[in-house]
């Protein structure tokens, strides 16, 4: 495909790797990036010599561009965000954030800056403050979560700024990939989907939860704290959302919070924060990162192919071949 996404970041297609913190590593950003994506590297919560060491792994993989992800709420933001400039990161992403300040930087160390908003208001303000981009992640996607739904917030963002728009939030097949260009989208990001790839990192138990989840299985907890977080229902997520739900005390709340994500990415399927979005359910098979780029773009470009009419056809198709 050529969109104005492919064309502002270099890529072969408008495919972008969700930042997951402690999980998008050099290997699994250098993978997609390598598949003619742009993969990404979260840098949130990680140690200076950590970002360097994954940007040189995923460099390693691909010529291609290789992007990073900047929390703007760590402690140690402006410190990453030198050092991804000096690095010479062909994409910086942020969250929780106005990279306002780090911008100018960025675009003169040659990098786009390409900042996910959770509605219109906050795009607008981030074109004014000269990103090149925006992605507007909906409410069903994994980790840290916005309160808007994809289907509303996408069309809302498209009609207010003119930077290319990136859809994200409950995508994980060529369905959302047509869904989301028919929103006004001109790129999308996904997370949830490449979780079980070959490349990524987390434990194997952590894989298996997501294959086995079913549509009603992710649960929301952070909201009292101001920072909700979308997760896979399990013992720790369980118990998290009984105390918040009884006025639990922060202290109390946060000595579970604390190193929860961890605990999941090591395999602790029960005592750990097992971050996905509502697309888990819509995951059934372990792949290489490049067989997942290529399927989204795939069964996306057949899908956009249909009208109307061939769009209700297939419906009806697939009801046929599902009695059947």
């Amino acid at each position: 495909m050529d969109t104005r996404v492919t064309k502002l970041l270099g890529i072969k297609h408008p495919v972008i790797q969700g930042a997951m913190a402690r999980i998008a590593d050099g290997r699994l950003a250098g993978a997609v990036s390598a598949a003619g994506g742009l993969g990404i590297i979260a840098c949130g919560g990680a140690s200076l010599a950590w970002v360097e060491e994954q940007v040189r792994v995923a460099r390693s993989m691909t010529d291609n561009p290789i992007g990073a992800n900047v929390m703007l709420m760590d402690p140690q933001a402006h410190e990453v965000a030198d050092m991804l400039a000096k690095l010479r990161v062909d994409v910086v992403t942020t969250g929780a954030g106005s990279p306002g300040k780090y911008i100018e930087q960025w675009k003169e160390a040659g990098a786009k800056v390409v900042p996910v908003v959770a509605s219109s208001a906050l795009a607008v303000r981030m074109q004014r403050c000269g990103a090149d981009a925006v992605i507007a992640e909906g409410t069903e996607a994994g980790g840290h979560i916005g309160e808007l739904s994809t289907m509303a917030l996408v069309p809302q963002v498209c009609d207010t700024v003119t930077i290319p728009v990136i859809a994200a939030g409950g995508i994980a097949d060529g369905r959302g990939v047509a869904a989301a260009f028919a929103l006004g989208a001109e790129g999308v990001q996904v997370g949830t989907r490449f979780l079980t790839v070959e490349e990524c990192c987390i434990a194997e138990a952590y894989k298996a939860k997501v294959l086995a989840a079913k549509d009603s299985d992710t649960i929301v907890t952070g909201r009292g704290a101001g920072h909700p977080v979308r997760c896979l229902k399990n013992p720790w997520s369980r118990s998290v959302r009984a105390l918040e739900d009884a006025a639990a005390s922060s202290d109390e709340l946060e000595g579970l919070y604390a190193g929860s994500l961890r605990r999941a990415v090591e395999g602790d399927v029960d005592g750990g924060s097992l971050m996905a979005g509502q697309a888990a359910c819509l995951v059934h098979e372990r792949k290489s990162a490049r067989d997942v780029v290529e399927e989204l773009m795939g069964q996306g470009a057949s899908r956009a192919s249909l009208d109307l009419q061939g769009l209700a056809d297939a419906s009806a198709s697939r009801a046929v071949r599902k009695r059947s």
